[in-house]
């Protein structure tokens, strides 16, 4: 039975995540990324923050030339080690290196350890 009603199909926009922070969100936001340990979503991350400071102020505050950054926040973009740590100082954030998580034994390690 049909009821002879059309459907509009609305329009899909892009999620924005620049738009839902501020300034004041975007260390906080960054080191929520780091501590997840998923080096996929740290230049996405990056790169949102970029949008939210504006690349020009990003710039300012690393030395950097807004050129160097478009390239090092693209998507095939690769930062450096000091480049990066530049980038994460802007935002009052700095690298460290901490211990990881130990991952729990397996049975199999376990067991193999038993038996010697």
């Amino acid at each position: 039975m049909t009821t002879g009603k059309t459907t509009k199909h609305a329009a899909s926009v892009a999620f924005d995540a620049a738009s839902l922070l501020a300034p004041d969100d975007l260390p906080g936001f960054l080191a929520e990324v780091m501590h997840d340990g998923d080096t996929h979503a740290l230049p996405l991350a990056l790169r949102t923050a970029a949008d939210v400071l504006g690349m020009t102020e990003l710039a300012r505050r690393t030395g950097l030339s807004r050129e160097s950054l478009y390239r090092t926040l693209s998507d095939k973009g690769n930062p450096r080690l000091d480049t990066l740590s530049a980038i994460l100082s802007a935002f009052g954030l700095r690298l460290s290196v901490a211990p990881a998580a130990a991952k729990p034994k397996t049975r199999r390690a376990s067991h193999a350890a038993h038996a010697a």
